[in-house]
């Protein structure tokens, strides 16, 4: 069975974005964005792989992506319709009346149920990138987490699940730190 894992990167105070999604405030490093490249090639976006020299290194963890309209839609902004052209991509989202790319699925209803498929099929895991209402909505199907927990306090934005208060455990499975002060921590769902 596939599992499906929320890789995402937050503030101190629990927020990926902030109130208008903005994410230019987290901090880089060489150190830091090397490692991430070389264990998660997939996880960025087609057009960034091909500008960063990863065009031909095989996904490594997944070969689907699932993400809200938010999280989708930069990528409309600059004409891309297809961010993730080197995945499955699905995109749920209540407000989209079709999809704007043939390779791109729309998921309006049950995005639970359609996770539970997903999972029943035979491939490499599935990447949740976001956004927190999204991921409170699909947090009973969460089997994992990639935190990239940045040394950042942004005070208010978007949260990292946005959901109805039912605490769920993970255990903590690796611990890195890099020169920017971020963490990257890895979960299981206990």
């Amino acid at each position: 069975m596939r599992e499906l894992t929320y890789y995402i990167g937050m503030t101190l105070d629990g927020f990926i974005a902030g109130p208008h999604d903005e994410v230019d405030f987290y901090p880089l490093a060489d150190d830091h964005s090397a490692h991430m490249n070389d264990a998660y090639p997939e996880v960025l976006p087609t057009h960034v792989r091909r500008a960063v020299g990863l065009d031909d290194v095989p996904n490594r963890g997944f070969d689907t992506i699932v993400m809200g309209r938010r999280t989708y839609d930069p990528a409309l902004e600059i004409g891309i319709t297809s961010p993730y052209a080197h995945l499955r991509q699905i995109v749920v989202s209540r407000s989209l009346e079709a999809s704007p790319d043939p390779a791109v699925e729309l998921v309006r209803d049950d995005p639970r149920g359609r996770i539970r498929e997903l999972k029943a099929e035979d491939g490499l895991g599935i990447y949740l990138a976001g956004g927190g209402r999204l991921a409170g909505e699909l947090l009973p199907e969460i089997d994992r987490l990639i935190v990239k927990k940045y040394p950042v306090v942004a005070g208010s934005g978007i949260p990292a699940f946005a959901a109805d208060f039912a605490p769920v455990q993970f255990a903590l499975d690796e611990a890195l730190t890099f020169s920017n002060g971020c963490a990257v921590l890895r979960y299981h769902r206990r």
